[in-house]
């Protein structure tokens, strides 16, 4: 088994969709679309999957699990049509909001759109010094959810996170981003920033190293010999959660 549809719906749904609250932080532009008089709210929700609303309010936005009291809901009936959506190639029609589809069109869809410049980006936009430090942080933020929406879902990923002892790990880039991979009973949780204390420790020397790591530009095995990446703690831990690093890839390639 390769991929599956289903753990690539959690992944695009708290991954790359949850990245747009790092987003409004990061890019003034992407902030400056969705400053609203008043909060909207955004459900996503597939069945038998993953739910989440995204909360629009002064030019940030805060992901939540569920679709309680959302504004406006887009109902998903499998996850092919709800990972269609998120990669272009399909559409959705909300199911509660309709006073809404304007926001959607104008400024829901469009805020995406810059997730996408970013997280697609070609070597041209990467020249721009400010436009590569955002694009390699979001890539960050996508690839730490990525990697517990895999321990969790992924059948592979769930054997590796099951040789996981529980405890906190740092992965993070120096002096510039960090996440905190939670792990109890064989479950993975991603918090998007650097943990006060840890048990083990994954830590890119620098942003261009993580860039060439995540862009499959240098060889990982030989970033750790070189000091590019270090690695400190209980290295079973890291072991493992380098396994579903490599998931990770096949679902994001």
């Amino acid at each position: 088994m390769m991929t599956d549809a289903k753990t690539l719906a959690y992944i695009n749904m708290y991954a790359v969709l949850g990245a747009i609250e790092n987003l409004c932080e990061l890019d003034k532009a992407a902030s400056d679309l969705v400053k609203t008089k008043k909060p909207v709210s955004v459900g996503l929700e597939v069945t038998g999957g993953p739910s989440a609303t995204l909360t629009f309010k002064n030019g940030r936005c805060r992901m939540e699990q569920g679709t309680k009291d959302c504004d406006v809901l887009l109902p998903f009936s499998t996850p092919e049509k709800f990972n269609a959506m998120v990669d272009g190639t399909g559409s959705a029609l909300p199911s509660k909001g309709f006073s809404k589809v304007g926001f959607l069109l104008k400024k829901f869809i469009p805020l995406t759109d810059i997730l996408s410049k970013y997280l697609r980006a070609t070597p041209e936009d990467l020249k721009d010094e400010k436009f590569f430090e955002i694009s390699t942080k979001l890539m960050f933020y996508v690839i730490t959810v990525a990697l517990s929406q895999i321990g969790n879902n992924d059948e592979i990923g769930k054997f590796s996170a099951s040789l996981i002892p529980d405890g906190i790990i740092d992965v993070s880039i120096k002096d510039c981003v960090g996440a905190t991979i939670r792990v109890k009973d064989s479950h993975m949780v991603t918090i998007k920033q650097k943990p006060e204390a840890f048990r083990s420790q994954m830590q890119f020397c620098d942003i261009r190293t993580a860039r060439d790591l995540f862009d499959g530009n240098i060889n990982a095995i030989a970033a750790v010999g070189e000091g590019l990446v270090e690695m400190h703690g209980q290295i079973n831990m890291i072991d493992n959660v380098n396994r579903i690093l490599d998931r990770v890839a096949l679902y994001l390639a």
